[in-house]
């Protein structure tokens, strides 16, 4: 299944071009800084988003944003991308138990999300079903980028919900003066009685040339709910089972059952790095080896399994950039990596029941344009690779390949207090499945050519305030999980069939943005509608439709059906701060996040596994070494659901933290204690699948310890 030959020879000739001048130079960079102004440095970047291709404040990119890094960041992390950002605006989390959440952005998930690492994608399965985890340890991040809306359509049109970038110093940027530059992270949380360890050490060879060492470790026991495993609903059920051991389960709470975790990862980079550019890569592997939550039958004659998942990647990655300074060009970028994924699926009797395998390659290309008086842009070029199959009893893919090339661009026009952006991509995608005689489906070769842009401006009202407004019209590909599925998937509980005649995905969107700053405060507001033309959404269909693709045989599980249709998404989020008091040497701060989305699919009612309204305020005293949080989390409940989707109640969660910073002149190195949920709530997110069998954390006291010298 080979595909783009000539694009493939291209992508080594440009990293070959882009070495050889990077190797030529001999004077070092004036970027390299030294140890005493790292700190400086990561302050300094803190609010500038560089996912946004051409660099640029958080206040002035037309959609909405988020950057967690620093102290924020460490009394946010959890050992999943998902329950990391689950607090940020605009995202929530699958929370497939505490080991599988991929971030849920604007209500979307799975295809229509990217999660990224360094700008490129995290090569897993993780889109394929929610009980497989993101490939991507949240544990070695500097810093993570949240885009939504248009501005993420850079890096793909299945991106319509956003992207999440994960930044780390795997591949070095830059050179540390001292002999040994070393950063340390160690957790424990007692929820889950978490142990985790991570550590990283960057060492210059010359002034030039610096090697990277990192590894994590993390252990979990089963997950502590502090509340009942099921819904009411589902423990009455089991109550009026009449079977002994199913009545069992209307008491069952406190510890998840088959929850528990251990992972392990190691990484060695280098980098050489010069004021004539710089270039540098990376080598991984991760080992991921987890408990997905039993899904209980209530009813007589039902069975539940109790799943393990054994996770394995490989990854090679490449970085290069090379400052031009021209009249046309100031720099180019080029980023490229590789992954050998697979991942079984271990049934309770200890026997492999279903073996996932992925290799994927991506590349990317970016020509970054000199600025002129007050117009800048880029240009770029981007390169997608996935073989993907399944093989065993639950297997319901056929072999397949998807191939991707995408052109796109961004050009700004900066009029002085009025800022004009126009984004566009064009995207060449093939994909092919073999014919396989136990999924009774032929051979299919699909190409879609796909369109997407955007037109967006802002304008400056008063110092400090600017009103945007952003115009999008994006198209999308089908996957090959949404053309080709046919057959059990033990994750999702359902027997999947696609439709290999689906045509392309199509919306329009809307986006309007305020953001305003003063002495003080800072406030952000965004609010989207998108229309959508052949949304491609699973529904839950009489059990015919399935069993004629299944040879006429009994189902397993429910039959889920892949269809199109018309479909609204629109919503809000909304951000603040706002310093109450200064108090010594404290600064008394109250910050709050609200956001909220309604999506309907046309002639089948809301769409499914939508976040509610969600509001956070927390209230801060930030000291030079010391800090003291408290927090209110209030998500409502969701009762406008899809067609036998179970409603979720609302909950309130109170979290408390106090960091310590205990090297004076060094606010890299903090120790932090944080109580959340401190009242033991039992809480669900309707954004999960497994809500109904597996409630989020009970109270959990975490400990976090981080050290940079």
């Amino acid at each position: 299944m080979s595909r783009f030959p000539m694009l493939r020879a291209g992508c080594a000739v440009t990293a070959l071009c882009l070495a050889m001048p990077a190797l030529a130079q001999t004077t070092p960079t004036p970027d390299a800084g030294d140890a005493s102004d790292q700190g400086a440095y990561h302050d300094a970047q803190a609010n500038i988003v560089v996912t946004a291709i051409i660099p640029r404040k958080q206040g002035d990119i037309l959609s909405g944003t988020s950057v967690i890094t620093g102290q924020k960041l460490t009394r946010e992390l959890r050992s999943t991308i998902g329950e990391t950002l689950a607090r940020q605006p605009g995202v929530s989390a699958t929370s497939f138990g505490p080991n599988a959440s991929r971030p849920v952005l604007r209500g979307f998930q799975g295809e229509r999300v990217r999660i990224l690492t360094d700008g490129i994608g995290s090569f897993d399965v993780s889109n394929t079903s929610v009980d497989h985890a993101v490939a991507i340890n949240p544990l070695t991040a500097d810093r993570i980028e949240v885009l939504r809306g248009p501005a993420a359509l850079l890096y793909g049109s299945s991106a319509i919900g956003g992207v999440v970038n994960v930044i780390d110093s795997r591949i070095p940027r830059r050179v540390p003066d001292e002999p040994v530059h070393i950063d340390a992270i160690g957790t424990y949380g007692s929820a889950s009685n978490e142990r985790t360890g991570s550590g990283e050490i960057e060492v210059p060879l010359s002034d030039k040339f610096v090697v990277h060492f990192d590894g994590s470790y993390t252990k979990t026991g089963n997950l502590d709910t502090g509340s009942y495993i099921l819904t009411p609903a589902l423990r009455a059920q089991a109550a009026a089972s009449g079977d002994p051991e199913i009545e069992g389960l209307s008491t069952l709470r406190g510890k998840l059952p088959n929850s528990a975790a251990e992972t392990w990862e190691v990484a060695g980079g280098a980098a050489l790095i010069t004021d004539g550019g710089n270039l540098g890569f990376s080598v991984a592997h991760t080992d991921n080896f987890y408990g997905v939550p039993v899904r209980y039958a209530t009813e007589a004659g039902d069975e539940a399994e109790q799943v393990r998942l054994h996770m394995k990647q490989d990854r090679v990655d490449m970085r290069a950039e090379l400052p031009v300074n021209g009249s046309l060009l100031e720099s180019i970028r080029f980023r490229a990596g590789f992954a050998d994924y697979q991942h079984q699926e271990i049934e309770d009797t200890g026997e492999v029941g279903t073996t996932f395998y992925n290799q994927s390659m991506e590349s990317r290309l970016e020509l970054v344009q000199a600025k002129r008086g007050g117009w800048d842009g880029a240009v770029g070029a981007q390169f997608f690779t996935r073989k993907f199959y399944v093989v065993g009893e639950e297997k319901f893919l056929p072999r397949n390949q998807t191939d991707q090339l995408g052109i796109f661009t961004l050009q700004s026009i900066d009029l002085g207090s009025t800022r004009v952006e126009v984004g566009g991509r064009f995207e060449h995608t093939d994909v092919s499945a073999d014919a396989d005689a136990t999924l009774f489906n032929p051979s299919y070769d699909r190409s879609f050519d796909t369109v997407s842009g955007s037109i967006g401006a802002s304008h400056e009202l008063a110092p400090g305030w600017r009103l945007g407004l952003n115009l999008s019209r994006t198209e999308r590909a089908p996957s090959a999980e949404e053309l080709f599925a046919r057959g059990n998937h033990a994750g999702t509980q359902a027997f999947e069939v696609g439709n290999p005649n689906f045509g392309k995905e199509k919306s329009w969107g809307v986006e309007g943005t305020l953001r305003g700053q003063g002495e003080g405060y800072t406030i952000a507001l965004s609010a989207y509608h998108n229309w959508f033309s052949g949304y491609i959404y699973d529904a839950l269909v009489d059990d015919s439709a399935c069993m004629a693709v299944n040879g006429g045989a009994a189902l397993e599980f429910p039959c889920y059906q892949y269809n199109q249709a018309d479909a609204r998404y629109l919503g809000f989020e909304a951000e603040t701060t706002v310093k109450l008091a200064q108090v010594g040497g404290y600064a008394i701060n109250l910050d709050g996040v609200a956001d909220y989305v309604r999506a309907t699919i046309k002639g089948n009612g809301p769409a499914p596994r939508i976040p509610p309204l969600r509001l956070l305020a927390g209230l801060e005293a930030q000291g030079d070494r010391l800090s003291l949080r408290g927090e209110v989390e209030h998500s409502f409940a969701q009762n406008r659901t899809a067609v036998r989707e179970t409603d979720t109640d609302g909950f309130t969660l109170v979290n408390a933290s106090v960091s310590w910073k205990p090297l004076k002149g060094n606010d890299r190195t903090t120790l932090t204690l944080s109580a959340n949920n401190i009242f033991d709530v039992e809480a669900r997110r309707a954004a999960s699948f497994l809500k109904d069998y597996a409630p989020l954390p009970g109270r959990d006291i975490r400990v976090t310890a981080r050290l940079s010298i």
